[in-house]
């Protein structure tokens, strides 16, 4: 073992992060689909993965800062590009965090924001997961390794063909009716 596993500590919470946010994406994209019966548990399954992200998602920021390995300060952490190791791949994280945390504040306030402005916040999870991935990808010393590069396309392929389809579902429920004779039929 190393001499440094808060380093160790710091990659493996960053990576259940990670899984936590895409498995917290797949359950709310499937409520969109709204399926009677299944969206009451969904909806607790959703917000329980999204907290859990959060919060391992501060947790992995905050065991960079205490290993000492890279030499991390709050700062770096908490700025886009402020990282002296790898201040791109770094900064998209930083960026995630962000709108993550933007996502589950718009959650915890939705009851005191419109639908449209609750709406526009929430769909920051889409950008935040592709921060997310993109940080995951690029910034850790295991992307190297073919089995995060394979789990990031596997998790971000099913994120995205998910949010297509109910896209496009949601769009043909809201289509107007070419013509009047239409409506009602």
């Amino acid at each position: 073992m190393s001499a440094h596993p808060l380093w160790y500590i710091a990659r493996a919470v960053g990576i259940v992060a990670w899984i936590l946010l895409c498995t917290s994406m797949l359950a709310g994209v499937t409520l969109t689909y709204r399926r009677a019966g299944s969206a009451p548990a969904m909806l607790d399954l959703h917000r329980y993965l999204s907290l859990l992200a959060v919060v391992f998602t501060i947790a992995h920021a905050v065991a960079l800062v205490a290993d000492g390995f890279v030499g991390y300060r709050f700062v770096q952490v908490l700025l886009p590009l402020a990282s002296l190791w790898r201040p791109g791949p770094v900064g998209w994280g930083v960026l995630a965090m962000y709108l993550l945390l933007l996502v589950e504040g718009s959650s915890l306030l939705g009851r005191r924001l419109s639908r449209t402005k609750w709406r526009r916040l929430h769909n920051l999870s889409y950008p935040c997961f592709a921060a997310a991935t993109i940080h995951f990808l690029s910034a850790g010393s295991e992307v190297v390794r073919w089995i995060p590069r394979w789990l990031a396309i596997a998790f971000g392929g099913v994120v995205v063909a998910m949010a297509l389809w109910g896209a496009a579902r949601a769009e043909s429920r809201t289509r107007l009716p070419e013509n009047v004779e239409q409506v009602g039929k």
